[in-house]
């Protein structure tokens, strides 16, 4: 069945390994992602191109033998960013082609920014730059028959096909639940691929040459999709991370990189974390009062108490709607941990009445006489807390980031919770999804 015989398969692994290290080199950044990925040859009868199940990359061997060494490389970065990006499980509630097609438009912008070259059939167009597969897929027609640059194997087809087709007369589905098994024992393996930068290696786990006629994988079930986006999301910062130290993370990487963690890590979850790991339980040794008998100082467990200022924006670019949704995520946080909360309103200065203290056992809740609606300072926010006799252990600052920012950093944490794209000279920043 596999027409792979007609080609020396060894010098196309060759060229594989070369493309691939020629990423490691040039773009550590991409290069690390796609050493997640185990090369597989894959059976044409299924695999046309190359495709990725976001455990492996699959490749026609036909199909790599005709790209050039540049195409090679685009189309090695291409899989690892729809790995790298979630794309296996942000799909939600949308039409699978449709789907893919946006994904293939936010990705291949990207890589052309970067510098890579892209085979001729990689769908790019201008007007999508810059944006992401969620912007881009309401703006493909319903109609849209393009092709992608490769198989998206980690996702199911619709169970009705966008031309009526029930998907039990899709041949990719016949195989899928006898693969299932066969595939299991290979689904930690990219986790196990070589991360010292040994590319050249040719191993039986990176090119398995005996397909076999052997299936294409099943998709992915949920539970393992959401597993995968937490890896790969860990692997994208960790290769930002390295290929930054390294000198080698290009400005566009950087601001795709930024802008991907922003939105793809909820900021609930992420403030959640940050306010539980500061007034995290611990043991005190101190002695206590009156105690008699025993001199022993034994440990005994203590709950921190955390001092959190919350600023909000009233000045009318953040709306009263997402306010109360904002502290009722607090109020939501604050009843896991003890948080004593400092709640100042501010536009261009602070609103009449700040500051409004909320106890641990208090609900955070905005005065209902609020009136604001001026132009944006938030220097007075921190003004007010220098002028304290103690700093609080974080400052979460809520707002749309269109305002005059103070010209130095504080000593204590602050964080900017942003509505909109917004960028922070200091701080932390995350995404009001």
């Amino acid at each position: 069945m596999s027409d792979s015989n007609h080609y020396d398969l060894a010098k196309i692994e060759t060229k594989l390994t070369a493309a691939r290290t020629k990423l490691i080199l040039d773009k550590p950044f991409l290069g690390a992602l796609i050493l997640r990925l185990p090369l597989q040859n894959a059976d044409p009868e299924w695999c046309m191109t190359s495709g990725t199940d976001a455990k492996k990359f699959y490749y026609n061997p036909a199909y790599i033998d005709a790209l050039s060494n540049a195409e090679t490389q685009f189309v090695l970065a291409h899989e690892a960013l729809h790995c790298a990006l979630s794309h296996f499980a942000r799909r939600q509630h949308r039409v699978k082609h449709r789907w893919d097609i946006a994904c293939d438009y936010a990705i291949n912008s990207i890589l052309v920014d970067e510098g890579l070259t892209a085979p001729p059939n990689a769908l790019l167009l201008y007007a999508y730059k810059n944006m992401t597969a969620e912007e881009i897929y309401p703006l493909i027609d319903d109609n849209d028959m393009s092709d992608t640059l490769d198989q998206h194997l980690y996702d199911k087809e619709d169970e009705f096909s966008e031309g009526g087709q029930d998907s039990s007369d899709n041949p990719l589905d016949e195989s899928q639940g006898n693969s299932a098994s066969q595939n299991s024992s290979g689904d930690h393996s990219s986790d196990n691929t070589s991360d010292q930068g040994s590319s050249s290696s040719h191993t039986k786990q990176e090119f398995d040459d005996n397909t076999g006629g052997a299936p294409p994988p099943p998709p992915l079930q949920q539970q393992e999709a959401e597993e995968l986006s937490l890896q790969w999301q860990q692997r994208l910062a960790g290769a930002a991370q390295q290929a930054e130290q390294a000198g080698k993370l290009s400005a566009i990487m950087k601001r795709f990189i930024e802008g991907t963690l922003q939105t793809h890590l909820p900021w609930r979850m992420l403030l959640a974390r940050y306010m539980s790991a500061m007034a995290k339980d611990d043991y005190s040794y101190t002695r206590p009062s009156s105690r008699r008998g025993d001199p022993a100082i034994y440990p005994r467990l203590k709950s921190n108490q955390i001092s959190a200022v919350i600023a909000v924006d009233v000045s009318g670019s953040v709306s009263d709607k997402e306010l109360k949704e904002f502290l009722s995520e607090i109020n939501a946080i604050k009843s896991q941990v003890r948080a004593k909360i400092t709640l100042l309103p501010c536009d261009s200065e602070l609103i009449e009445g700040s500051p409004f203290v909320f106890e641990p056992w208090d609900e955070v809740a905005l005065p209902k006489q609020l009136k604001g609606g001026g132009t944006t300072r938030f220097m007075p926010v921190f003004n007010w807390i220098n002028r304290q006799d103690q700093a609080p252990d974080i400052v979460i600052y809520f707002t749309d980031g269109c305002g005059i920012f103070p010209p130095q950093e504080p000593h204590y944490p602050a964080i900017w919770l942003i509505k909109g794209k917004q960028k922070v000279p200091w701080g932390e920043r995350m995404q009001l999804n």
